[in-house]
């Protein structure tokens, strides 16, 4: 495996994280599945609209909570994936901290209050900028080598 050789073995941890990110997404789209049986909003409808589904609000929220997920997702797995190479222990640690924060954000935002998402929540942007600031160092670095 050409190039292996070249990542810390720490980088390990990096990827294991990566991979409990990805089953926390499975488990937040299976609870979407759910909502949207309980709450009788069927594909392809997105939302559920107020004025014919007296659940709309509890459905958008489940909705609401993955979708927003998925939003960040992206800009998660680049920053973990390109920071953890300079800093893998580092990566792991706030990659570690986003997915508990994702996950009780999902949780909190599931009540139907939006505002519920936020209590511990919010501690996925505190992480999500260092794996930002991980990555900055990593492209310097190379710059600078």
């Amino acid at each position: 495996m050409a190039g292996v050789e070249l990542l810390p073995k720490e980088y390990g941890y990096v990827v294991l994280t990566l991979v409990l990110y990805c089953f926390l997404n499975f488990w937040m789209g299976a609870q979407v599945g759910k909502a949207r049986k309980k709450y009788k909003v069927f594909y392809p409808v997105m939302y559920a609209i107020e004025s014919e589904n007296k659940n709309a609000k509890l459905f958008n929220c489940v909705q609401r909570g993955h979708q927003n997920s998925l939003e960040l997702m992206p800009v998660f797995f680049v920053s973990m994936i390109l920071g953890g190479i300079r800093h893998p222990l580092i990566c792991a640690s706030l990659g570690l901290l986003y997915t508990v924060a994702r996950y009780f954000y999902f949780t909190g935002y599931s009540t139907g209050d939006p505002e519920n998402r936020l209590k511990i929540g919010k501690y996925y942007f505190l992480a999500l900028m260092g794996l930002i600031v991980c990555t900055i160092s990593f492209g310097i670095n190379l710059l600078l080598a």
